[in-house]
């Protein structure tokens, strides 16, 4: 039966009371090879006679149960189930404490289990009631957070500025005021064309008796009209008269969204269309695909989205015509709420593009390969004219994500089959919308060591080819991928492994095919030397995406409570705005600047827009303007003065957390925000909005307040709080 049809058949009658379950971790240190440990603990209440098993998602970890009535099961990296005799003889009024030793580190909220369901005696899916202790308060975890000291200096750096009249994001190359004051009305832009010049984008505002008159390519007009927007309202407003005269300095400023690890439908993304322009960002690197989902419709191909966009509960051993959960879900394929599930039709996708080209923003779309590429790898296995992987293939290896099967098989002729008929499709989608298909994406990127290395298929072409290793392997799918995709008249786009220190052979073949390499390392941290550099030298063009600048999947900062990654440091709005492409790329003209959002950690839209606000402003000034603008201040002032539009759309963004100092019995906090309302307890729990209101600056008496005491300040920028800042007395 399939999983969608016995969706709660499991749970047990009306009059038992609901199952729950509570999460908890404990920190135990560390073991014998410095590596952290803690024990983590899923106390089920509420459990029907007939459950089996628990199951849940958590990025891969090894574990062991502390019970030995318990046996901890891996469905694949990052999907566990627990098979337990304490669960199957417990009724509706018992209490189980389900506990695992497990290793590694809970960096954050993102780190402990999601996707957490119950799995009934007959296979059923049971919908269990999930809720997590709070993290915060551990003493590993506090010790990790921001001090709130530190977080009050900040702000108060923060706070010394304001926005100007003629402050935008980003910021106009010149505005010069011609005297006297009009009232004028951007709802009704008048445009005329523009003066020839190098630059296409570039374009002139004047502002004079009593319009607002635009000279510009008739390409640009509705994304210039809507940043026009974003910086000074959609309305009526009086300003001095002034001519404005704007150019970017990068001709590619893109945004990444990942839709494969967690989807995002179609009206969201017409969201981020909307939000990009109006910022000046003029590239949507679709990322598509990957080894968690595929989430486009292919005619030739329907498995790719009846398997490869539906994900749920999966026995061992076992994939039952669908991908199996990972990240979040019910165990239910076909559930249509949350993040795990859907794809886009092809009239989404011709919808999409018709936007976008509207906004004169270019897609790219990105078809992971050969590795990140197990949702097409599971989903081509019936078909063997376009088998991606080799079945006597013996390779053993362990991918970046934890998969062991995920890199296509380059000396199957299933691969390049499979690549051409999703160019094809590509191609005939963009056709369809009436717009140009410049370059397709095809990764590219983390193939894990070893890869081929059990391939008989792999042996004989290395011999037949005179190939040395992988990386010669790699390059010549590359190669014969990029050759299709050239002879369509389409551009090929990679990550930084496509051009990264290959023969020059290769690279003067490849060369004039390439439209764009993102190159994420950064110079000096990320351990390879002049990557950027050697790519650079190869005369490729080059996209700055670099992890610690412009990945804004990275947390904020290390809260317990930020969603997000920390593997390559965390990236605030700040951070962006620092990513000066001179001393990211110093003597070199990069192509542009992008910023990447992979969706790991991402449950729902506001989830993305919370990623990316106010993230995106800090990139999108540095792709414009790649020299110094605005002073951190500054910026965060004009970035501030945006909020109440974000509001009125219904956007979500991030806030950041108040400060707090305490000395002497007294204490003060502060905000980086104006208009903030702060909140404050010292009974152990998290202000809520009926909680205490602090003035930003006021002295609170807390000398009453015993030694032990957790001071917790909370801020509220209209309905978003922040994270909660925390003083032990």
């Amino acid at each position: 039966m399939a999983a969608a049809a016995v969706l709660g058949a499991c749970v047990s009658g009306s009059g038992a009371p609901a199952p729950e379950v509570l999460w908890s971790a404990t920190n135990t240190g560390t073991d014998s090879t410095g590596v952290s440990r803690y024990v983590q603990t899923f106390r089920l209440t509420g459990i029907p006679d007939s459950m089996d098993r628990l199951a849940f998602n958590m990025f891969a970890r090894s574990m062991t149960p502390a019970d030995s009535l318990d046996s901890i099961i891996e469905l694949v990296p990052g999907y566990y189930a627990v098979a337990s005799q304490r669960i199957r003889e417990a009724g509706p009024e018992d209490t189980v404490l389900i506990s695992i030793v497990t290793r590694g580190s809970i960096k954050s909220v993102c780190y402990s289990p999601d996707g957490v369901h119950g799995v009934g005696r007959n296979g059923g899916l049971i919908d269990l009631g999930f809720s997590r202790a709070d993290l915060l308060y551990d003493s590993l975890a506090l010790a990790a957070a921001p001090s709130p000291q530190g977080i009050y200096e900040r702000n108060a750096a923060l706070a010394g500025d304001s926005a100007g009249i003629f402050d935008a994001v980003p910021s106009f190359k010149d505005v010069r005021l011609t005297g006297g004051e009009t009232e004028v009305d951007f709802s009704a832009i008048r445009f005329v064309d523009a003066v020839p010049s190098e630059n296409p984008e570039a374009y002139t505002v004047t502002i004079a008796d009593g319009a607002v008159t635009v000279a510009a390519d008739s390409t640009q007009r509705a994304r210039i009209a809507s940043r026009l927007r974003r910086t000074f309202g959609s309305g009526t407003r009086t300003l001095p008269q002034a001519v404005i005269t704007d150019s970017p300095d990068l001709p590619y400023r893109g945004l990444m969204i990942d839709v494969a690890r967690n989807f995002q439908p179609a009206a969201e993304m017409h969201r981020i269309l909307d939000l990009m322009a109006s910022y000046g960002l003029n590239t949507l690197h679709f990322h598509l695909t990957d080894d968690e989902a595929w989430r486009f419709e292919v005619a030739a191909l329907p498995e790719l989205t009846a398997t490869g966009a539906r994900r749920g509960y999966t026995p061992e051993g076992t994939e039952p015509g669908f991908l199996p959960q990972i990240f979040a879900g019910n165990g239910n394929p076909d559930a249509t709420a949350g993040t795990a599930n859907g794809f886009y039709s092809r009239a989404d996708m011709v919808s999409l593009l018709r936007h976008a080209d509207s906004l004169a923003i270019n897609v790219i779309p990105e078809i992971e390969s050969p590795g990140h590429a197990r949702a097409a790898i599971v989903a081509m296995r019936n078909r063997p004219d376009y088998r991606l992987d080799e079945p006597d293939d013996t390779s053993r290896y362990t991918s970046a994500q934890a998969f062991h099967d995920n890199v296509m098989n380059p000396a199957l002729p299933g691969p390049y089959r499979f690549m051409q008929t999703v160019a094809d499709e590509l191609a005939d989608i963009y056709a369809e919308a009436g717009v140009p298909l410049r370059a397709i994406h095809i990764g590219g990127d983390e193939v894990p060591r070893n890869a081929w290395a059990g391939s008989p298929a792999v042996n004989e072409l290395k011999q037949r080819e005179n190939l040395a290793d992988d990386k010669d392997v790699h390059a010549y799918f590359v190669s014969r991928v990029a050759d299709y995709i050239a002879s369509k008249g389409i551009g090929v786009s990679g990550w930084q492994e496509i051009a990264l220190r290959h023969p020059e052979a290769y690279n003067n073949a490849l060369r004039p095919k390439v439209y764009s390499v993102n190159c994420w390392s950064t110079l000096p941290r990320q351990g390879q030397g002049g990557v950027i550099r050697d790519i650079w030298n190869a005369g490729f063009p080059i996209v700055l995406s670099n992890v610690d600048h412009f990945y804004m999947d990275m947390c904020y900062n290390p809260h317990p409570d930020e969603r997000g990654l920390s593997w390559g440091g965390y990236v605030d709005e700040f951070d962006a705005l620092a990513g000066y492409p001179a001393r990211l790329a110093p003597g070199m003209k990069p192509m542009g600047v992008q910023g990447q959002v992979f969706a790991e950690t991402i449950r729902s839209e506001a989830g993305l827009e919370t990623m990316i606000l106010p993230k995106m402003l800090g990139l999108a000034e540095r792709g414009w303007n790649v020299d110094s603008t605005y002073s951190d201040a500054r910026f965060n002032a004009v970035a501030n003065s945006h909020i109440g539009q974000w509001q009125a759309e219904g956007l979500a963004y991030h806030v950041r957390q108040p400060g707090v100092l305490v000395a002497d019995g007294v204490m003060t906090v502060n905000s980086s925000y104006p208009d903030a309302v702060i909140r404050w307890s010292a009974d152990g729990n998290n202000p809520d909005t009926t909680g205490n209101i602090i003035e930003a600056g006021q002295p609170v008496d807390i000398s009453t307040l015993p030694a032990g005491t957790e001071i917790r300040v909370r801020q509220w920028v209209g309905d978003i709080p922040s994270a909660t800042t925390v003083c032990r007395l």
